[in-house]
């Protein structure tokens, strides 16, 4: 595998919206209007435990990492994906490898269905998106 071929391959630009696009994603879905009371809830963090986290910190390293999945999902796809194409493979990459990651681990951690549907439940919304994004740029 060349990587030089596949980093000279990829639309930054496409990566940084898909990055943000994240970003927007989880601030809708881990907010009030839609499952943060569950998800603190289902984590066992308090308001006060919210309150006392670093948020530069989390936000900061959140955006590294999400770039680096957006970078990777580019590379996955090929230059000549298009919009489907690139919503199959978020979709495929999320199922398959993150919501069994998930399904796995919180099986074994005893954690709820509930969770497991909330935080699985994003990265296939987030991949998705982000593939669909990636492909279609």
């Amino acid at each position: 595998m060349n990587l030089t071929n596949h980093f000279s391959d990829i639309n930054w630009l496409s990566v940084i919206v898909a990055t943000i696009s994240a970003f927007a994603i989880g601030s809708l879905w881990y907010s009030p209007v839609l499952f943060s009371k569950i998800w603190q809830k289902e984590v066992k963090l308090s308001d006060e435990d919210m309150k006392t986290a670093s948020m530069p910190v989390i936000f900061g390293s959140t955006f590294v990492l999400q770039f680096i999945a957006a970078v990777v999902l580019d590379m996955y796809l090929t230059p000549y994906a298009n919009l489907a194409a690139g919503i199959k493979a978020g979709l495929f990459v999320s199922i398959a490898f993150i919501a069994t990651a998930y399904g796995t681990t919180y099986l074994f951690s005893r954690k709820s269905m509930r969770l497991f549907l909330i935080d699985a439940g994003y990265y296939v919304v987030l991949y998705v998106v982000m593939g669909g994004i990636l492909g279609a740029w």
